[in-house]
């Protein structure tokens, strides 16, 4: 299998990307094409000291810039984000991993890659930590404006990326809403009730934000204004917590030998809550992998980044999601009932 990687996407690129596909390239059994300009690739990869066969550069000579327009893209057709779409609609890899300009990635790959059959709108699905697990959070940010039609095809998305990639063997999906009752919520979220109800899939109803975290429900379905809002009060609010906690640790001696004493578990919940153990989210939707990660991305998100692309492709699940979506429309309603196959 081989995952495209934008060695010229991100804050700290090309080092970060570079380093963390050679990472994974040495602990995975991937085939790495790195993405950007030959002699800057070419030249990190010699500083690193590591060039595993398994590793191929791809020249782009252009690079998008974070603070260009997402519509630059379409004009800068020999970027590194172009390319690695268009590596992925050609069938020459499977995936495409990028920490760069994330609205241009996404037009990127809906421009290039296409849709899936029966998608009419992509997804960004993002995962968050709960008490007993992780859970699948889609759209956070793909689609400001979204239908009833729409959060039943993210629904779909969500139940195969968490059963295939996560391996929660029956996902229980949610819509997010303001109370469990499915008279409340706006007319979204009270249509999209309805239309969920009737997919088939393991539907649990309306839930509220602290169910994302509590571990009650396996794929959270919403608009992406919503959920884009979701995800960065998640994020400061993991990043407010650990920074307090490390304050009053080191407050005095005694705060500091408490928090010597209890350095594995405050290692393991930063772990938990940092964006670079889940890598990067995928662009749900697209015929092909797209993971678009943090644009501070280090090589360790890069790294698990194309370990979720190698999970993402392995399983097939863009396959999957067109045959169920195709299946939906056949019948002019709802999913089989089993939506296990």
């Amino acid at each position: 299998m081989r995952i495209a990687v934008d060695a010229m996407g991100g804050d700290l690129a090309p080092r970060a990307a570079v380093q963390g596909a050679l990472l994974a390239a040495l602990e995975e059994d991937v085939s790495i094409l790195l993405v950007g300009d030959r002699e800057i690739v070419e030249d990190e990869i010699e500083k690193l000291g590591a060039s595993p066969e398994s590793v191929e550069v791809v020249h782009a000579p252009e690079t998008v810039g974070m603070d260009e327009p997402a519509t630059a893209v379409r004009r800068k057709r020999r970027s590194s984000l172009a390319v690695c779409a268009e590596l992925v609609r050609d069938g020459r890899a499977a995936a495409m991993v990028t920490a760069g300009n994330s609205g241009a990635a996404m037009v990127a790959a809906k421009l290039l890659i296409g849709a899936v059959p029966g998608v009419d709108r992509p997804a960004l699905a993002a995962v968050f930590p709960n008490r007993r697990g992780r859970t699948v959070v889609l759209d956070v940010g793909a689609n400001v404006d979204s239908r009833a039609e729409h959060l039943r095809q993210f629904a779909v998305m969500g139940h195969y990326y968490a059963r295939e990639v996560i391996g929660t063997s029956r996902p229980r999906i949610g819509l997010l809403s303001i109370g469990e009752e499915h008279v409340k919520g706006n007319d979204l979220v009270r249509d999209a009730h309805a239309a969920l109800a009737a997919t088939g899939l393991n539907f649990v109803g309306n839930v509220e934000g602290g169910d994302v975290f509590s571990g009650s429900v396996d794929v959270v379905v919403c608009d992406g204004f919503v959920g884009n809002v979701l995800l960065k009060s998640t994020e400061g609010m993991a990043e407010l917590v650990v920074g307090m906690v490390r304050e009053e640790l080191l407050r005095n001696s005694r705060t500091r030998f408490g928090g010597w004493l209890a350095r594995p578990a405050f290692a393991n919940f930063a772990r938990r809550t940092d964006y670079a153990e889940y890598g990067a989210v995928p662009l749900l939707g697209v015929a092909g992998g797209c993971f678009i990660g943090h644009g501070r991305s280090n090589a360790r998100a890069v790294r698990n980044a194309v370990r979720r692309a190698v999970e993402f492709g392995r399983a097939d699940v863009a396959a999957r999601i067109r045959a169920k979506l195709a299946e939906l429309a056949a019948a002019g309603g709802p999913l089989a009932a089993d939506a296990g196959a």
